[in-house]
């Protein structure tokens, strides 16, 4: 298929694209329009219930420590944290330098994402655990939800095989797996500009601290 033939079924497939997200645009102004004031009370108020139900969700997941990422006492507590929270995020770790760069970026997806409890627990001190749980390589990710193990990050295979991974790529793999909200563009884009910062994690992180083990 030549240049210009491509060109056009690229420039058609845009405009079957625009013209139905026009098409739905439209059936919602006209569904709008047919409202009367009982409706538009009847939404309001619906949206009014929604707010302050996420609200209440907001209240009860910042009581539990969700917003901090924050480390784990001992394994027995372990278990009351997975079964407070319906989602969590568990960082199996030990005092070395790929565990700190996984710190780092879970330090900022604590803050992104409330609904989710961050959390690290160290392997080293928690033998039970990490037996059960099978954990060998270091740093791993449990992922639970529902007070189960639902799936793991081990070590930085999935995330580019170097400790250069970006906070965006590991929040793309935390909601493959379910354990984060995510709608399908990263939290962190509102806040890019255009002209992008290439300083990596390990820069960043020996810029502040020249402790690396």
């Amino acid at each position: 298929m030549d240049k210009g033939k491509i060109q056009e079924v690229i420039e058609n497939q845009v405009l079957t694209v625009a013209q139905a997200v026009e098409d739905k645009i439209d059936d919602e102004i006209a569904a709008l329009e047919r409202l009367d004031a009982d409706d538009i009370e009847a939404l309001r108020e619906r949206r009014l219930q929604q707010m302050k139900k996420m609200a209440e969700k907001r209240s009860r997941w910042i009581s539990l420590g969700h917003s901090e990422y924050s480390e784990i006492p001992s394994e027995k507590d372990f278990f009351s944290v997975v079964k407070a929270s319906e989602r969590v995020v568990c960082h199996f770790f030990r005092e070395n330098w790929p565990c700190k760069v996984m710190d780092k970026h879970l330090n900022i997806l604590a803050k992104q994402h409330i609904e989710t409890r961050f959390v690290k627990l160290n392997a080293e001190k928690s033998p039970f655990l990490a037996e059960k749980l099978k954990i060998i390589v270091l740093p791993t990710l449990a992922l639970i939800k529902n007070a189960k193990v639902d799936d793991y990050v081990v070590g930085f295979d999935e995330l580019g095989g170097t400790d250069e991974f970006s906070t965006e790529e590991l929040e793309e793999r935390l909601a493959k797996a379910q354990v984060i909200f995510y709608e399908g563009e990263s939290s962190f884009n509102h806040v890019r500009s255009s002209a992008k910062t290439t300083r990596s994690v390990r820069q960043s992180s020996r810029a502040d601290s020249s402790d690396s083990e």
